[in-house]
């Protein structure tokens, strides 16, 4: 057993009590959102918190990090001063491993190659109290829902799709490394208040339908910015319907939409999950406070008189969405998506079709996919494009392999890869004749990004469910809808696909070997952590400097970033990631993505000290060297995507000292904020326009910095005119500390030596 039992029963046990004090404190009802969040506040309050504008400190029960954000994170943590972590927490290596042949060989090279960073990962865990999950075990979400998620409860993790153990009715949210290291540390956690979104769900799915096209669908009605800053809360008998894996499925993908988080009720289908997954005594524990882990029934009969916003979907009539290309909330029914390809002229021809991952890994969505490979294998069709398997965990491999789903992928020419996030995340050898060639690849993934899964711009990457995609893998064709349209065999005959059927749950229960669990020493005192001096995988930190006690003046612009800038943008993943925990070498990758304002370049601005042009890193690495600070200008939703603080590590550590946006995604601000970065934005959207390539620039009021009170940019112009107006900035008190101390850590780092 690696959950703890007695932390969760301890918190069912003061469930009942501080559900009723937040009940009669807002004098009203209570949705599910309110009851965790309310429950797992760092202090009593007697005041409501103002949803959207409230900064609150909370309590999580759980830290979960990946190998790659765990790098930098514990990293971070060794300069903490403490012994052990303050709350359960573990590492989880997923990220590291890359998918270019086969599992067993994949594996077996990951563990090669980055035995530095296993070995780093392992000992520390093992020093500071924290359960490790060996390479192959699974990616974290996974790992995390078969393991430790629980009801009621609430986690963060350092990955922007730790919403995923939502799927059990837990307040999970994605953090940066920084956030984690609070945790650890035995700090509250900072969050403001969300606000609510309620999808309200009636009727029942069936047929090629799925709990992805739930999450397919709402990220079409709200954007990738439509849920910032707002918990995404589904319920109604539809909710209650279908099983707890499609429920994270729905989830996971609420990052697409850039909510703080999503989650269910708890009912009967997480407890069959929990049941199954050697957690019957957490579903008993459950089962004794239900009724708060579930909004209250006034809730339901008026939801609009409780959530900020209301969405209804009937599941009755929902049919099976793709998404795409290149964003994730281009929202497309297979009953328009095939006009929709033909009039973008996107390549018809599907050349690769990807299913697993951490969204859509579990034993229904491999059992549903298999069996129309099945049916590939008996109507005589085989698979027309390339087409890979990745298990979301060992226990899932081993299970299907056990029941001999495996063994159907491999008779259609399927590619099993290692339990990991391999190309979800760009950790993939795309075979591609001509890397510039348009072409068209789907995944039953979250994301789509340009360049995302494979690295290639010219990769239209369409996002739907693993049925919709494999049926898409037999057809080999963008253009075919398995609900209506038929395919020819190898004999001549033409033939229809009938609907895909899978099991919730494997009949025969998980099974597993080894599922790649190594639980901490007792006593890690005598723990060595080992750190080369000449790595280039690993660097000791060294702490920020504190702000200098003046206005910033004189700062150079780096680049106006123009459109959709995300962390992938901003610090790209695939071959970077072997350098997640040594800073310097991983800065190299610094906005090299983002496009120039200027010229519609990547990678290529102007250096106002020679005049000429180059890579954005070097750029900024030539100011630096002169003394000089800079400035990043971004577009909206500046930072969306990934929770890697590698996006806000980089700039820090390379001298620039603010980012100015239109907006900005939630994690992204957050992190900018706790390194020490000013993370400011345009009181007046239109002064982005006033950005000129050569300005110098000055931030002035740093002196009287205070919350809610804004700060005044100055642009120096080189024709020597100028530009005033006015910045806003959402610091609270706190912050501003982390501020002028120059980061969140050197105040964590003073308050232990005081303790100590």
């Amino acid at each position: 057993m690696v959950f703890d039992i007695d932390m969760i029963k301890g918190v069912y046990a003061a469930l009942p009590g501080k559900v009723e004090a937040t009940r009669k404190m807002l004098g009203r009802p209570l949705t599910l959102a309110e009851k965790i969040l309310y429950a797992h506040l760092s202090a009593p309050t007697t005041t409501p918190f103002e949803r959207g504008k409230s900064y609150v400190d909370f309590a999580p029960d759980r830290v979960a990090m990946q190998d790659a954000t765990a790098q930098m994170a514990l990293l971070q943590f060794m300069t903490a001063g403490r012994s052990k972590v303050a709350v359960p927490s573990t590492v989880h290596c997923d990220h590291l491993i890359q998918a270019k042949v086969g599992a067993v060989q994949d594996l077996a090279t990951a563990n090669d190659t980055n035995k530095e960073v296993y070995a780093f990962l392992s000992s520390i865990s093992d020093k500071y109290g924290i359960g490790f999950w060996k390479p192959g075990a699974g990616i974290i979400h996974q790992v995390v829902l078969e393991n430790y998620a629980f009801p009621g409860g609430m986690m963060i993790g350092t990955d922007s799709h730790t919403p995923n153990a939502g799927g059990l009715g837990m307040v999970a949210i994605g953090v940066g490394g920084a956030d984690a290291v609070d945790v650890m540390a035995g700090l509250p956690w900072e969050l403001k208040m969300p606000k609510l979104i309620g999808v309200k769900l009636t009727g029942k799915m069936s047929g090629w339908t799925s709990a992805k096209d739930i999450i397919l669908k709402v990220a079409g009605i709200l954007t990738v910015k439509g849920g910032t800053g707002a918990i995404v809360e589904y319920f109604g008998e539809g909710a209650d319907s279908f099983s707890a894996t499609g429920k994270a499925t729905i989830c996971n993908m609420g990052a697409e939409i850039g909510a703080t988080c999503s989650l269910f009720a708890y009912d009967e289908k997480m407890a069959d999950y929990l049941k199954l997954t050697s957690r019957a005594e957490v579903a008993a524990a459950a089962d004794t406070v239900k009724e708060h882990l579930r909004p209250d029934a006034e809730v339901y009969a008026d939801p609009a008189k409780y959530y900020d916003q209301v969405i209804e979907i009937n599941l009755d009539e929902l049919e099976p969405y793709v998404n795409g290309p290149f964003t994730p909330d281009l929202a497309w029914p297979i009953s328009k998506f095939a006009q929709a390809v033909k009039e973008n002229n996107w390549p018809e021809k599907l050349e690769v079709a990807l299913i697993g991952s951490c969204t859509n890994s579990s034993y229904e969505d491999i059992s549903r996919s298999a069996s129309l490979a099945q049916q590939a294998i008996d109507k005589g069709l085989g698979m027309k494009s390339e087409y890979t398997i990745t298990p979301g965990s060992e226990l899932v491999r081993y299970t299907i392999e056990r029941d001999g789903l495996l063994n159907t992928f491999a008779q259609v020419g399927g590619v099993v890869l290692a339990n990991a996030c391999g190309p979800c995340i760009g950790q993939w050898a795309r075979h591609v004749d001509d890397p510039n060639r348009k072409n068209s690849i789907i995944t039953s993934f979250n994301r789509n990004f340009a360049k995302r899964n494979d690295g290639l711009a010219s990769t239209h990457a369409f996002v739907a469910s693993p049925e919709i995609v494999t049926a898409l893998a037999i057809a080999g064709d963008l253009t075919f809808n398995p609900l209506t349209d038929t395919l020819t065999n190898k004999d001549g005959q033409q033939v229809k696909l009938d609907e895909p059927k899978g099991f919730e749950l494997p009949v025969k229960g998980f099974a597993v070997e080894d599922a790649g669990y190594q639980a901490p020493a007792v006593d890690g005192s005598g723990v060595q952590v080992i750190v080369s001096p000449t790595s280039d995988r690993l660097q000791l930190l060294a702490p920020f400097a504190a702000w200098e006690g003046t206005d910033l003046k004189g700062l150079k612009l780096l680049i106006k970033a123009k459109g959709k800038c995300t962390t992938d943008h901003i610090s790209m993943a695939g071959p970077w990631l072997k350098y997640r925990g040594h800073l310097d070498n991983i800065s190299n990758n610094m906005l090299i993505g983002a496009v120039n304002a200027f010229n519609d370049k990547t990678d290529t601005v102007k250096n106002e000290l020679t005049g000429e042009y180059g890579a954005v890193p070097a750029t900024m690495r030539a100011y630096k060297a002169a003394g000089l600070g800079a400035v990043v200008v971004g577009d909206e939703n500046y930072g969306e995507g990934s929770s890697r603080e590698h996006a806000a590590m980089e700039p820090r550590h390379l001298g620039v000292r603010a980012i100015l946006v239109k907006s900005f995604a939630r994690i992204h601000e957050t992190n900018l904020k706790k390194q020490g970065m000013l993370g400011l934005t345009f009181a007046n959207k239109e002064d982005y326009d006033k950005i000129q390539e050569d300005d110098n620039i000055d931030i002035l009021g740093l002196t009287t910095f205070a919350p809610g009170k804004q700060l005044t940019v100055v642009l120096h112009h080189k024709d020597g005119s100028t530009d005033e107006f006015a910045v806003n900035h959402t610091y609270n008190e706190q912050q501003i500390e982390w501020f002028k101390a120059g980061g969140a850590l050197n105040v964590i780092r003073s308050q232990a030596a005081a303790k100590a």
